[in-house]
């Protein structure tokens, strides 16, 4: 047993040695990243929102919605792998939606927005394209 082990590690090794699975100019232009973008700030205060019980609703978590604080679908061109929080509220209500998208406590605003580093960031302008 211990014969045919040393045989296969010694193959394994020589066979791994002799493969150039990838060369150095072409790791260069693989970008591995399995994180999502980080979403822009559209607002740097909540949206008062008033929500039907039983409505269902998709808050944007992009930033780059022209229909804010919900979603209109830019996430799929704007910010590929982030995509809407859906909701339904049991009740109908008046809530605070966060428009910094960096709550603690989505969809709603935790004031989060009173931070530093919201204060301090640039609001997200929207371009027509």
């Amino acid at each position: 047993m211990n014969t045919l082990v040393t045989k296969l590690d010694h193959k394994w090794i020589s066979f791994t040695l002799r493969q150039p699975w990838i060369t150095a100019t072409a790791a260069s232009k693989v970008q591995l990243s399995t994180l999502p973008p980080e979403p822009v700030i559209p607002s740097k205060k909540p949206f008062k929102v008033e929500l039907v019980g039983g409505k269902r609703y998709s808050w944007c978590t992009c930033g780059h919605s022209k229909k804010q604080p919900f979603c209109d679908g830019s996430h799929k061109t704007k910010a590929q792998g982030l995509f809407p929080l859906r909701f339904v509220p049991e009740k109908d209500a008046t809530v605070w939606l966060c428009g910094c998208k960096h709550t603690n406590n989505p969809p709603y605003c935790d004031g989060t927005h009173k931070q530093d580093f919201i204060v301090s960031a640039p609001l997200h302008e929207h371009t027509d394209s």
